[in-house]
């Protein structure tokens, strides 16, 4: 499905955030937005999925405005893992899980048949089968970084928004989800449209980079033509240097900063 941003344009607490930002996500593709901090890539993130509402232009899925889908429409077609989230300290993975079927419920229905399948699914591939009957307070960082995961993922959406997943993360750990959000997309074709903090993880992991800065849109295109030294130069005032890893990928390698007021 087709999902673009037209015109956008919001104040929130009488500042201004965005700035006629208009972009268009590819369709079972993977975008990755970035900017310095502060710049409104969450405010976009949380726009497209109308967890903010208050906001000029449009954003439309497939040519049709999503203010005029409904709640469990739109939440049948998207689904989003924002930074800020909580959960009672008793819920278990697969109570947490069974909460992203709520698209799908009855108001005083069970789970479904098809509810329990899309649970399974969800379980399986951020391979938290036997975590099932854990709470998910006692679950590490990354194990509690799939759960949320595997939640947005029982919802069974068309479109996945991601609000920076991998911080706090190791290495391993960040590399693990980056790895499942890959999969879910080949497996699926799911949009996926992550906000991500580590550049080489936005050039390695994604088909599309959009820069945000200073309140509209820096540059969109093809990751490694766009994330350049001097782009890191331009949106994050950093020297940097680009070498090849073994794997043949290019790997950009901050030096130091160029400006030290920013």
């Amino acid at each position: 499905m087709n999902l673009s941003a037209e015109n956008i344009s919001v104040r929130l607490g009488g500042k201004e955030i965005l700035r006629n930002v208009s972009c268009n996500f590819l369709s079972g593709k993977k975008t990755a937005i970035i900017g310095p901090n502060g710049a409104g890539k969450s405010t976009l993130l949380k726009i497209l999925c109308l967890l903010i509402k208050n906001f000029s232009g449009n954003v439309k899925i497939d040519g049709n405005d999503i203010r005029t889908l409904g709640r469990n429409n739109l939440a049948r077609i998207m689904a989003i893992l924002p930074q800020e989230r909580d959960a009672p300290h008793d819920t278990t993975v697969k109570q947490l899980i069974s909460f992203g079927r709520f698209p799908y419920r009855k108001f005083f229905g069970g789970n479904s048949s098809e509810d329990d399948a899309a649970i399974k699914n969800a379980l399986e591939i951020t391979k938290l089968t036997d975590f099932a009957n854990r709470q998910v307070i006692s679950l590490s960082g990354g194990e509690k970084q799939r759960a949320w995961l595997a939640m947005t993922l029982a919802q069974r959406p068309k479109i996945l928004l991601l609000d920076e997943p991998t911080t706090y993360l190791d290495i391993s750990h960040q590399l693990e989800v980056m790895d499942i959000i890959s999969d879910v997309n080949k497996k699926f074709s799911t949009t996926i449209i992550m906000v991500l903090h580590d550049i080489n993880h936005a050039r390695l992991f994604s088909d599309q980079i959009l820069i945000i800065k200073d309140k509209k849109v820096f540059a969109a295109g093809n990751p490694k033509k766009i994330l350049s030294a001097q782009t890191l130069s331009d949106i994050f005032n950093v020297e940097a240097d680009i070498f090849k890893n073994s794997a043949g990928d290019e790997i950009i390698f901050p030096i130091r900063r160029t400006n030290s007021e920013f």
